[in-house]
């Protein structure tokens, strides 16, 4: 984490094997940090609780129907999927579908 301004970090856990950090891969290729993982980033324009219940199983319900992983992290204010890069698309498609289907 000390390679980057904090303002560049997306996201930060850490764990007491080490630390996982989200940034841009603009950001880890040009200071050449390795990576294992391209991930898109979707906001959920929902504004959830913290203790709500019921809103991670759905749109993981909804992601696993599709065979799509899903890492998710809660913010305060939002949700946040990252999904494979290559599954962002149709991640998109089963989200919005699932909220077409929820009203």
């Amino acid at each position: 984490p000390s390679q980057f301004d904090q303002k560049d970090v997306i996201g930060l856990f850490k764990e007491k094997e080490g630390v996982t950090v989200i940034i841009s891969k603009e950001l880890a290729d040009r200071k050449k940090i390795p990576y294992k993982f391209i991930a898109s980033w979707i906001t959920l324009n929902v504004h959830s609780s913290l203790d709500a219940v019921g809103l991670t199983a759905a749109f993981s319900n909804a992601l696993t129907k599709e065979n799509i992983s899903a890492n998710v992290v809660a913010g305060y204010y939002h949700d946040h999927i990252f999904v494979a890069k290559d599954d962002a698309d149709k991640a998109m498609k089963a989200l919005i579908q699932l909220t077409e289907s929820s009203q």
